[in-house]
């Protein structure tokens, strides 16, 4: 499939009044994709779902099946611009992520919705609820904070450069190429679930060429722009509707100390600890899908 073209499992229109959304800007929104589930369930009020880094929306393939059984919401994943079958662009940030959300919300006639999304992809979901609350109704924001970034994350420069500076001849397969990979970014990523996680971005060609799925290079140049979120939303109102955070007691991308200010921004939360590093749904997924829920389910 093509660069941006739209993965979808089905293609019948949601009914929804239309809606009324003001400009985000000058800023010029992609068109995701995306997939839709649970087409049957009712029209109103569906999630969305957005991915990480170097995520995709496959890595939500099974928390959707399982949410589409057991809430009654048309349910989305998305991939973020510059990731998986979605555009690459220039720009990439929180606020043109939200921009993105908000277009795909406009084409499916969709006037609020449940948001959730994972470290990038929450940081994108907390942008539009705090820029345009009436196109929220409420939010699931997973093991990340709109406060600051962990001190390790500045380590992403490098993870990018090795990234940037993988060289595989086109000689090898597939798997043989992500073993060379592997070997010639460990060392800047250092956590090997990470390095497998990352690994599962890089594809071959049918001319032998390797490459990273993700737009590494507008990644990379945009990187500031992740680590300054707080900045650019602390002159927003906070977001009154109700929002959950589920959080890794193994990960520190969320400092519990810096829960009062949290509140601050998003007075009517809450906050869930799960054993779990960062891939909170990966390691701890009956648990998480549970909270999930039950949240949704209010």
């Amino acid at each position: 499939m093509s660069t941006g073209m739209l993965l979808k499992r089905c293609t019948k229109k949601i009914l929804f009044a239309p809606p009324m959304l003001r400009s985000f800007s000058t800023i010029t929104p992609i068109q995701m994709a995306y997939t839709l589930y649970g087409e049957n369930n009712s029209t109103h009020l569906p999630l969305i779902i957005m991915h990480g880094l170097f995520g995709s929306q496959r890595n939500w393939k099974s928390v959707a099946r399982i949410l589409e059984k057991n809430v009654d919401k048309m349910i989305f994943t998305v991939d973020a611009r510059n990731h998986g079958d979605s555009p690459h662009t220039s720009e990439h940030s929180s606020a043109h992520m939200a921009v993105d959300i908000s277009e795909l919300m406009k084409r499916r006639g969709i006037t609020k919705t449940c948001a959730m999304g994972h470290s990038m992809g929450g940081r994108t979901m907390m942008h539009l609820a705090l820029k345009h609350p009436e196109l929220v109704d409420r939010a699931i924001i997973i093991d990340i904070s709109p406060i600051a970034v962990p001190r390790d994350f500045y380590q992403m420069n490098d993870i990018f450069k090795a990234m940037e500076n993988v060289d595989i001849p086109a000689k090898y397969s597939l798997g043989q190429g992500r073993k060379i990979a592997e070997n010639q970014i460990k060392h800047a990523v250092g956590v090997q679930a990470t390095v497998e996680f990352i690994l599962m971005n890089l594809r071959k060609r049918d001319t032998g060429e390797f490459y990273w799925v993700p737009n590494i290079g507008s990644l990379h140049k945009n990187l500031r722009l992740f680590n300054d979120f707080k900045e650019h939303v602390k002159d927003l109102p906070p977001f009154a509707g109700p929002v959950m955070f589920i959080c890794g007691n193994q990960s520190n991308f969320v400092d519990p100390n810096s829960w009062p200010d949290i509140q601050q921004m998003f007075p009517n939360s809450e906050l869930h600890w799960l054993d779990a590093g960062h891939l909170v749904h990966f390691d701890q997924p009956e648990k998480f899908v549970n909270l999930v829920v039950e949240f949704l389910r209010r």
